[in-house]
């Protein structure tokens, strides 16, 4: 005897009007990053003519500016949680936590670098603390593995683990402010970054300039 498939049951008005709210909020979303990124000023009622809503519909999905920049900020911290934790992933087999270091940053950088023009919106917007409180995961498994090289005399600083996590990120916030201001080109960011870690944990500059291009050429191939 065969059985029939149950059917599924028709979208009622409160889904589809569920649907389009969703499809506005990402709307707005993509808009805001857009208008943000070109005109750090940009005001709701920009957003909103760009976005092609009324002023009311933006303030209904966010109801201050400060509540729009901080959810695109929510959107760059899962990128950014979701990059370094496939960095370590990667390198989860490996007993070589300097290269999971650097795999990281320069993954990090890979995904932060289109946010890189909001950072100092954001951290007007929101608190260095309410970053750090965002990415309280990422500085978790950060702390571990630097301990790590600590212990395996890689990194040899006076700092513990903890601190150099506060130095890794101020390296990175820092580069990212040197390329908005036309200092540094954004390609070399990165590794720019990671051999600047490197060095300040006790690496010699050769080294890390060497295990910056493998990982590099690693991450391309």
């Amino acid at each position: 005897m065969s059985r029939t498939k149950p059917t599924q049951p028709p979208a009622t008005a409160a889904t589809a009007a569920t649907t389009r709210a969703d499809a506005n909020r990402r709307r707005i979303l993509d808009v805001a990053f857009a208008e943000l990124t070109r005109d750090p000023d940009a005001s709701m009622d920009q957003i909103a003519r760009a976005a092609g809503v009324v002023r009311r519909t933006v303030y209904g999905h966010f109801p201050s500016r400060e509540a729009l920049v901080s959810a695109i900020l929510d959107e760059a911290v899962a990128a950014v949680t979701a990059a370094h934790s496939a960095a370590y992933a990667a390198y989860s087999g490996v007993d070589d936590p300097p290269r999971a270091v650097t795999a990281a940053m320069l993954g990090v950088w890979h995904v932060t670098d289109r946010y890189r023009l909001l950072l100092s919106l954001a951290q007007r917007a929101v608190t260095m603390e309410g970053i750090r409180e965002r990415l309280a995961p990422v500085h978790a498994a950060g702390t571990e593995m630097l301990q790590r090289a600590l212990d395996s005399g890689r990194f040899v600083s006076p700092l513990p683990a903890r601190a150099l996590v506060y130095a890794l990120e101020n390296i990175m916030f820092g580069l990212m402010a040197a390329v908005n201001d036309g200092v540094l080109e954004a390609e070399e960011g990165g590794r720019s970054a990671a051999i600047t870690f490197l060095c300040s944990a006790g690496m010699p500059p050769s080294e890390a300039t060497d295990l910056v291009a493998e990982v590099a050429a690693a991450r391309v191939a």
